[in-house]
């Protein structure tokens, strides 16, 4: 944990006062009930996974489609934390599927869902059948495990958002824009409450994951110098997440209160921290070919090839932001949590009509990108999505 607030540039956990001042509250709650965790074996899937575990829970059900990163999960939390007197349980399920749908027939009664599952990357929207299984993935399949969960009596729902859901310039952001109306059109019938919350250091895929695997395989380190990030851990982003799911009101998102602990960092300047953490010194290539050719000889000198570029892809927001001017904030409530407080508003007929035309889309199996961006622009007026032609994964 300090190794990697010391990278992102901070000296202390975001919301250690909030997990003290009502961590028995915490124990209490957590200790007598049963929770399912929903995409439980991506990054933050595992951390509130092990906020709750624990706690000793009731009953913990966990479910992800990656086998093997729940594999993972296990190991990490038999080797840190033990066993729980409760039970304990995973399942390799596509929370989209009738297996699924078999399981919560037969293992529905929880008190608390969370749902930690999306497609997360900007880059997912460069072709229209990934940004298809996006949509489907954050907004419908959220909208299903809603309905079950009602169904099953479940006493509190919690789902992830994105702090991109805040003015959306990209598709990821929009979906869960989207997904957020459907949230709250289902909050007429169950309590839900959301998180909006910054890059998760080091999560899976994630840009800075992605620089230790590039240690590992002896290859030079590619960031934008342009782009400001806000950072959380994953502990603290599992920590947020538990909050909001016990402690949230129907409705609330919560969010982290921008502080001294927090502030925007560049991933180029989070690059310089992590080399020389490592004892390399960064060197600046002056393109792709000249950061491979220096791979091969660079490391052994104690210098590291990085090549740091203008952001010029699809998708790509210059600042982060967790609220509108229009959202009623209550900063008063947590030290370090702020909430966004919601009416149940929504628009019944355009997430009817949003449900009917991309149902109508995938049974015909076929639509463009162009024909989603339309119904995205439906749905946001306001969205503000550019197209630029140009996609992380024609980049280093």
């Amino acid at each position: 944990m300090n190794n990697i607030l010391n990278l992102i540039g901070r000296t202390k956990e975001l919301f250690l006062d909030d997990i003290n001042n009502y961590e028995k509250e915490l124990l209490k709650i957590v200790s007598s009930s049963s929770f399912l965790v929903i995409g439980s074996a991506g990054s933050i899937g595992q951390a509130v996974t092990k906020e709750i575990f624990k706690r000793n829970p009731k009953k913990l059900h966990v479910v992800d489609i990656s086998e093997n990163n729940m594999v993972e999960l296990v190991r990490d939390i038999r080797s840190s934390f033990g066993y729980i007197d409760g039970e304990f349980a995973t399942f390799a399920l596509d929370i989209g599927s009738s297996e699924y749908d078999a399981f919560i027939k037969a293992n529905g009664q929880y008190d608390y869902v969370l749902n930690l599952s999306a497609l997360k990357h900007v880059r997912s929207e460069k072709d229209p059948f990934t940004l298809m299984r996006m949509i489907e993935t954050n907004v419908f399949n959220t909208d299903k495990t809603l309905q079950q969960s009602i169904e099953n009596g479940t006493k509190k729902y919690f789902c992830v958002s994105t702090d991109k859901a805040a003015n959306p310039v990209n598709m990821m952001g929009a979906s869960k824009r989207i997904m957020e109306m459907f949230v709250m059109r289902k909050s007429k019938q169950i309590d839900v409450s959301m998180a909006r919350f910054a890059n998760v250091a080091f999560s899976d895929g994630s840009l800075l994951h992605g620089f230790n695997q590039r240690i590992q395989k002896n290859q030079p380190i590619v960031a934008p110098n342009d782009i400001k990030r806000y950072f959380v851990t994953p502990q603290e982003s599992g920590e947020l997440c538990l909050m909001s799911c016990i402690f949230g009101e129907n409705r609330d998102i919560f969010f982290p209160k921008l502080s001294e602990n927090l502030h925007l960092i560049t991933f180029a300047d989070i690059t310089v921290k992590y080399l020389e953490n490592l004892g390399y010194e960064p060197y600046l290539c002056e393109d792709e070919d000249e950061a491979r050719k220096l791979a091969k000889t660079l490391p052994a000198l104690g210098k590291w090839p990085c090549l740091f570029t203008a952001s010029d892809t699809t998708g790509e927001k210059d600042f982060e932001e967790f609220f509108t001017d229009n959202e009623t904030l209550d900063m008063e409530r947590f030290e370090n949590l702020g909430i966004i407080k919601n009416e149940a508003l929504f628009d019944e007929e355009k997430l009817n009509n949003f449900e009917k035309t991309i149902k109508n889309y995938k049974a015909n199996l076929s639509w463009t990108k162009d024909d989603i961006v339309k119904e995205f622009f439906t749905m946001i007026p306001d969205f503000g999505h550019k197209e630029t032609g140009k996609y992380l994964d024609g980049k280093m």
